[in-house]
Parts: C-alpha cells; structure tokens; sequence
C-alpha cells in the first residue's frame, strides 16, 4: 500500500500522532479495553467511556466513589481524553476543572452527539443540544475558561433528523466557543447506527472552519478504510468506533497502513482468544469475580463477530455468571473458523 501523506494532529499544543483515535463509547471503553488497545498500539488518542457530569458532582457532595467510568484514568499513560456530557454550563464547567486538576486528563471531551433517549429526551443533553446552538455555546465556553490551558473539543452528530442537518452552523458555534478541536459522526441522531455515515457531510464541514481540526466519524471497519478516508475527505484525524470492540488491533493495522507499510494480518483466531482471556483477567482484576463476568458477556460476544459459530458462543456466554462457565463456554464454543457473520454488532452503544 502506496504511503499517504497525514500530518499529526494538533488539539491545542497536543500532538496527536497517529492522528487516528478511540471512540468514547458508553459500556465499553473502559481501562480495561483501553489497555487491550495500548498493548496494540496503533491510537493516538484514547477516550474513556462518557461520564455524566451530574452524576459525577453528586457523588463527590456525597463523598462517594467517583463513577466506574473514571477508573484508571488518574494512572494509565497520556494522552487521554475523558468524554462528559450534561446541559448545564456550571455543572459542566466544574467537573471539567476537576478532571484536570485531579486527573490530569489531557483532553477535555464534550458529549452533543449522543442520541440514546435516556440522554436526549429525558436528560435534554447529548443530541438533543444540537437543537439549541446557544446553550451549546454557553457549555463550551465555559467549560474553556474552567479546563484552561487543557483543550476542549466537542463531538456532534449531523444533526437531530434528517430533515433538519444543521452541522456547519454548529461547527462555527463550537469553533467560536473556543474549543480545540470538533470530531463529526456522519449520521443524524434520528439514524441511531442505521444506513452509512456520510463522509461527503462530514467533508463540506471543513470549509466552515478556520482553525481548528476536524476528525471524522463513522464506518471506519478497516485499515483501508481509514486510508480512504483521508484520501478522498477533507479531515485532519479519524475516530474509530464499533468497529474496534472486537478487533483491538485495528488501531494498529490502521497506523500501518498510514504510514505505508505492511498492514499486520489478523491474529489467529487462538491469538484472539487470549486476548479476550487477558481482557476478562483485567476486568475480573477490578470488579470481581460475579461482577466482571457479568460484565465480559458482551465483550465476549463483540470478539466472536464475525465468525462462524458465533451465535452459538453469544447465547451460551450470556448466561456466564462465574469463571468456571465462562472458561467453560470459552473452551467448548468459541469460533473456530471464520466463514459469514452470525453475530451482530452490539446495538445498545451510548455513543455520538
């Protein structure tokens, strides 16, 4: 593969290099997924899951322990990028300066594409506040003024419905709030992850931002894809979503591809399941026994995609509640050939 000319990018003085990050992903994204993907290589950015700044700010008044989302964070390796979404400027504005006085994080994220209704229309945030550029301008910055010198980016959707794309209006709202950086998800909040991100959208975006960079989102599934992507659109950095909860390593093909060499094949599917072993290991490390097994069931789940025999390992793994099972399931049902996808992709992601 011929090498593609991409500069690193730039969030504030953050170099980002490769300019190819990890998605914020509700349930997902965890310390524990974070460091499958480090071990790989490959992201220059990673992100947490998202955090509800509410719920954050109630549990510090309360003198609780701060949310599972932010496990991790105050000790693994930089750069990190910590996503948090709410509606209110001063709530907003007073987790950001925490996360980076006491996290030290070094990216501060803004949630306005997450289209799950228990964001949008009960909590009016995410999505929802691609409605009201005002109060989008409001959050972002004060949120600025609250996490400087630590940049702040945001990431939208196209808009709420198809009928109402509004994408270039918001991107010149967060540039003239004064955020870093604006990552674009190329569907509408009303297309959830149905049909295809449209990267022509994203593109046009470019041409109504001065200064700062646009990273684009969506369907990137493979190392030629994120190829693509820079070649044929205007963006400075790409995210990959989805398409990573199964296939860590995607990153790291990715960055090859990038810089022209050999693409690494994928790991053999004995590769793979070691890694989900190393991953179950980690999450049963800080959740427990019960709790991390529970908890590995979808994980397990996105590592069999793909693969034949998967929707027999799906509905054997999700009744696991202890190890004994799941290394028993592992054993006796884990694909074993790679023919025709059987397993979908998970459909409850809180993502933008």
């Amino acid at each position: 593969m011929p090498r593609t000319s991409v500069a690193p990018l730039r969030i504030g003085d953050l170099v980002i290099d490769p300019p190819i990050l990890q998605a914020p992903m509700a349930g997902f994204t965890n310390a524990a997924f974070r460091q499958i993907v480090r071990d790989f290589g490959g992201a220059g950015l990673l992100a947490t899951e998202m955090v509800n700044a509410r719920g954050f700010v109630w549990m510090d008044e309360n003198e609780a322990e701060h949310p599972d989302r932010l496990w991790g964070v105050a000790d693994e390796p930089r750069p990190l990028a910590v996503q948090i979404w709410d509606n209110d400027p001063e709530t907003m504005a007073k987790v950001g300066r925490r996360l980076v006085e006491e996290y030290q994080v070094s990216v501060v994220d803004i949630n306005f594409g997450c289209p799950v209704r228990q964001v949008t229309e009960k909590a009016h945030s995410g999505s929802y506040l691609l409605r009201e550029p005002n109060r989008m301008h409001a959050i972002i910055s004060r949120l600025v003024e609250a996490c400087s010198p630590t940049p702040v980016t945001a990431k939208i959707r196209l808009g709420c419905h198809p009928s109402n794309i509004n994408c270039n209006e918001i991107a010149k709202v967060v540039e003239e709030a004064g955020a870093a950086a604006l990552t674009v998800h190329g569907r509408t909040a009303a297309d959830m992850f149905r049909g295809n991100a449209d990267w022509e959208r994203i593109s046009e975006i470019k041409s109504h931002l001065k200064n700062i960079p646009l990273i684009g989102n969506g369907d990137l599934d493979s190392a030629e894809k994120v190829v693509a992507a820079f070649e044929r659109y205007n963006v400075d950095a790409v995210m990959i979503a989805r398409a990573c909860l199964g296939r860590p390593w995607l990153f790291a093909q990715a960055a090859a591809a990038l810089r022209g060499d050999p693409i690494p094949p994928e790991p053999t599917l004995e590769q793979q399941r070691d890694v989900m072993m190393h991953h179950y290991q980690l999450v049963v490390d800080r959740f427990g026994e019960e709790k991390g097994t529970v908890l590995m069931r979808k994980y397990a789940c996105c590592y069999a995609q793909g693969k034949h025999g998967a929707r027999y390992f799906r509905t054997h793994v999700a009744k696991v509640s202890t190890a004994d099972e799941f290394y028993s399931v592992v054993e006796e049902y884990f694909p074993i050939a790679d023919p025709k996808t059987e397993c979908p992709p998970p459909s409850n992601l809180q993502s933008s």
